[in-house]
């Protein structure tokens, strides 16, 4: 009987430590989650966000580049067009009701992050991948990508060479500071290739180098290949851009760390222009569609009055924006299908994973109601 005794008895101990255990546990879950509740309170009571800032000053400063094609450039009479250039109007747009009070702020690649982090910006919106160690160390919140690519390879059209596995021990420029120099380093290694990769401080000084014939090939994201080979001195079909994709490059606009309110509602102006596109509302519909649609998704999403037992009603969710900040990006702006026709595809870009969910692609917006 001494065993059958002394396995009680341990069972009894245990209960009694893990009884101990759980309960010094469920303390400092509620002692931790106190913690947070009231340093989140504090810091809440203690600033200001950058919406209310944006707002009272009524512009929103978006860093940029204007040196690239279908994104961002100056045109003839000095403007910044582009597909992110749109991007930084739909974000004034949806903010302070006016797609033009935005103040451009070109940037270096290097300078991007350092921007944001003084404060010489208010969004970043410049063709820059989202990755953990960015979202981690730079001090950014990365929000809805606007744009999925992948990295990709440029070269001569007499070049000879018509896969990347062929270019073994070429030399490859890319641009400093950016996801494209481990990539290409990741590649050559990986094919065993022996790549002697370039790096340089700007595209300008790699399109230099590479119309010298310092470079073999010219890598980056494949659609910011395809914008420079569109404005290729010598001509697009001088240029080749080479079949393989060799990364991931979710391109996102990002905002300073730790101001959630300015974080929601840059991340919904953009969100707007895809569930617009969804909704089949486009800038040259969208008086029609809210004048006459009984839909209430689309009534909830222009801002309008909803009609119900208990009267009429707009619905705020409470983002801190005007009602109709929908109605104002699709009106002003347009939706993202056409965004991506005005500057993307004159370049051959095609939509492939930019497409809606609803056409094969992976651009999905939250329910808004």
């Amino acid at each position: 009987m001494k065993k059958p005794m002394m396995a009680l008895a341990a069972v009894a101990a245990s209960a009694l430590f893990l009884s101990g255990c759980a309960a010094t546990d469920t303390t400092e879950e509620a002692t931790t989650a106190a913690t947070q509740s009231t340093t989140t309170s504090t810091e809440t009571a203690a600033s200001v966000s950058l919406l209310e800032s944006v707002q009272a000053a009524g512009v929103v400063r978006c860093g940029t580049r204007d040196a690239l094609p279908g994104f961002a450039v100056l045109n003839d009479s000095g403007e910044h067009v582009g597909f992110d250039s749109d991007f930084c109007k739909a974000i004034a747009a949806a903010v302070l009701g006016d797609a033009t009070a935005v103040e451009m702020v070109d940037l270096e690649t290097a300078d991007r992050f350092t921007a944001l982090q003084n404060g010489s910006i208010d969004v970043l919106v410049r063709n820059t991948t989202w990755t953990a160690t960015r979202d981690g160390s730079e001090a950014a919140t990365f929000l809805q990508p606007n744009f999925y690519d992948g990295q990709g390879m440029m070269v001569a059209a007499n070049s000879g060479y018509s896969s990347v596995s062929q270019m073994k021990g070429a030399i490859i420029c890319v641009s400093k500071g950016t996801t494209t120099e481990g990539n290409a380093a990741l590649e050559s290694s990986r094919l065993g290739l022996n790549w002697e990769v370039r790096s340089f401080d700007d595209t300008d000084l790699i399109l230099e180098a590479f119309i010298a014939g310092q470079c073999d090939g010219w890598s980056s994201d494949v659609s910011q290949l395809t914008g420079f080979r569109s404005a290729y001195p010598e001509g697009a079909a001088a240029l080749a851009i080479l079949p393989e994709v060799f990364s991931k490059e979710p391109l996102a606009p990002a905002v300073l760390d730790g101001d959630t309110a300015w974080a929601q509602a840059v991340n919904w102006a953009i969100l707007a222009t895809i569930q617009a596109e969804e909704f089949g509302i486009t800038s040259a519909n969208v008086d029609q569609i809210a004048s006459s649609t009984d839909d209430v998704s689309i009534l909830r999403f222009l801002g309008q009055e909803i009609e119900s037992s208990d009267g009429s009603a707009v619905l705020d969710p409470s983002l801190g924006l005007p009602t109709d900040f929908a109605y104002q990006v699709v009106k002003q702006v347009g939706n993202y299908g056409e965004i991506f026709a005005r500057h993307l595809a004159p370049l051959g870009l095609e939509r492939g994973v930019n497409a809606l969910w609803t056409d094969g692609g992976i651009l999905y917006a939250p329910p808004y109601r």
